[in-house]
């Protein structure tokens, strides 16, 4: 049984966009701090600079095919694998500072093709996260308000909203007041937070229903 377009209340929907958009808040820091934390193991330059934006928008990109592709299936609760998903970010996240230092100094004498490589799939990882996040969060609005152009176009908003406010709190503050290790586990809580939260809601959303939406 799928949800109706009543299944899905204000409050709830409201909710969902503040915790997408504390999930985009969340992971611009990340890419704030994992930039700048692997610059310093491997330089700043032209080639670094290539290698790590490439895997971040790589990673963007196939973890939204796939979040698109599992969120197609009306059985799967979407709202669950997006609080799980979030769990996963923030436990990558956790340890994300002490891994690109251990693997810095494994690759440090490593030729230069051999440490982009192990650059790429070190932030590929992570991003496959996060790109499945609105994917699933859009499966599980459209299942309750039959309404596609709306559903995304209202999260991609939010999420564009968080980033770009963690785009000038990070620099202009975050990094400068807390500093890397910090700022991480400050985007690790937000993750967390999320994850409960979706978690919560996919409970509350079954008793309402009777249906896992």
């Amino acid at each position: 049984m799928t949800a109706g377009p009543s299944a899905l209340r204000p409050s709830t929907r409201a909710l969902l966009y503040v915790s997408f958009a504390t999930s985009g808040f969340a992971a611009l820091l990340y890419q704030v701090v994992w930039q700048r934390s692997l610059y310093a193991i491997y330089g700043i330059n032209i080639e670094s600079v290539t290698v790590v934006v490439t895997a971040f928008m790589l990673g963007l990109g196939l973890g939204s095919l796939a979040g698109g592709a599992v969120s197609r299936d009306a059985r799967r609760p979407a709202l669950l694998m997006f609080s799980i998903v979030e769990l996963g970010i923030g436990a990558f996240g956790l340890v994300s500072l002490p891994l690109f230092g251990a693997v810095g100094r494994l690759t440090l004498h490593m030729p230069p093709l051999g440490t982009a490589l192990v650059t790429f799939v070190l932030v590929l990882v992570p991003t496959l996260f996060m790109g499945g996040t609105l994917p699933l969060l859009v499966g599980h609005l459209v299942r309750a308000s039959r309404n596609v152009g709306k559903s995304v176009g209202a999260l991609y908003f939010v999420n564009t909203l968080g980033s770009a406010l963690a785009a000038f709190a990070a620099p202009l503050w975050l990094m400068g007041s807390l500093g890397q290790a910090h700022t991480v586990r400050l985007a690790v809580s937000l993750n967390v937070l999320v994850s409960v939260g979706a978690y919560l809601l996919y409970r509350s959303t079954r008793t309402q229903t009777g249906a896992v939406p």
